[in-house]
């Protein structure tokens, strides 16, 4: 019987761009009872990549903040006054 090779993954070629290789490093203190969630999190959900999973998180939470703070012409409140409730009819 032959044997099973490990097959390339060839990545795209914006993977190998200077721009995405990662450089910086980011260190982070927890107490117990949060790294204790975190490793339940992912044993219970699989998850292979600790680094990958918390830098996903991360950067989830910081895009979700800048698009719900992204400039508009009008402030909220204005544009919460501007929204026409909708009827049900029968």
């Amino acid at each position: 019987m032959a044997k099973k090779g490990k097959s390339v993954v060839k990545l795209p070629p914006h993977y190998t761009e200077e721009a995405f290789k990662r450089r910086h490093r980011l260190t982070i203190h927890l107490n117990d009872k949060e790294l204790e969630a975190i490793e339940l999190y992912c044993k219970k959900y699989k998850v292979k990549n600790k680094s990958g999973f918390v830098r996903e998180s991360v950067l989830k939470t910081v895009m979700i903040k800048f698009l719900e703070d992204y400039p508009t012409l009008f402030e909220k409140q204005e544009l919460d006054r501007l929204v026409v409730p909708v009827s049900v009819s029968e």
